[in-house]
């Protein structure tokens, strides 16, 4: 991709999954996983960055989110604006990992 990067808790913000950036970086101390170039790690650090081409799964309340990161966004803007920074993977995966954690 570009090589552009953002920090992952201000990403998140700006996607308006937290509705505020204080919310974002608590999930990501709590632990994100990100996807690149096929690999998989786990983030536990606001600062960690993320660029267009990404995967991210993290925890939405009860919800496992997982989703791919398109753009930046240049501001944390209405919700129709928010919507065009990622793509939904859906919830597949999430249920997958709950259905572990229950069977543990």
């Amino acid at each position: 991709m570009t090589g552009e990067r953002l920090r992952l808790d201000v990403w998140l913000w700006r996607a308006r999954f937290f509705k505020t950036r204080s919310l974002a970086t608590a999930a990501v101390e709590r632990g994100v996983f990100v996807e690149r170039n096929g690999q998989s790690r786990k983030v536990d650090k606001a600062s960690a960055s993320v660029e267009p081409g990404d995967g991210v799964s993290f925890r939405q309340g009860k919800t496992l989110r997982t989703v791919r990161v398109l753009a930046h966004g240049e501001r944390r803007g209405p919700a129709a604006e928010a919507r065009g920074l990622y793509e939904d993977l859906g919830e597949d995966l999430g249920e997958d990992l709950a259905a572990e954690g229950e069977g543990a």
